[in-house]
């Protein structure tokens, strides 16, 4: 059994997106490669979960524009301190 990679980064935190964020197919009722979310636009992580097929964790992150995305560590940087 692989042992499941820690999250860096917990719920509240606030971060800003890494680059635009583009449908990839699994985002409903939006078309297939429209931009979700822009470079920089800040959000907020909601929830933390766990994407099994690349044993990563997946940050729900719900965004200025309303959009809540799935994103990967590598698509996100931390803007500040949880909130409470």
């Amino acid at each position: 059994m692989k042992e499941l990679r820690s999250p860096q980064y917990d719920w509240g935190l606030r971060v800003l997106a890494g680059d635009d964020i583009y449908n990839d197919g699994t985002y409903p009722e939006v078309a297939e490669g429209a931009l979700l979310v822009a470079k920089d636009s800040p959000g907020e992580i909601v929830r933390v979960g766990h994407l099994e097929e690349i044993n990563a964790p997946l940050y729900l992150v719900e965004f200025a524009n309303g959009m809540v995305v799935g994103c990967l560590e590598e698509e996100i940087s931390p803007l500040g301190k949880p909130t409470p």
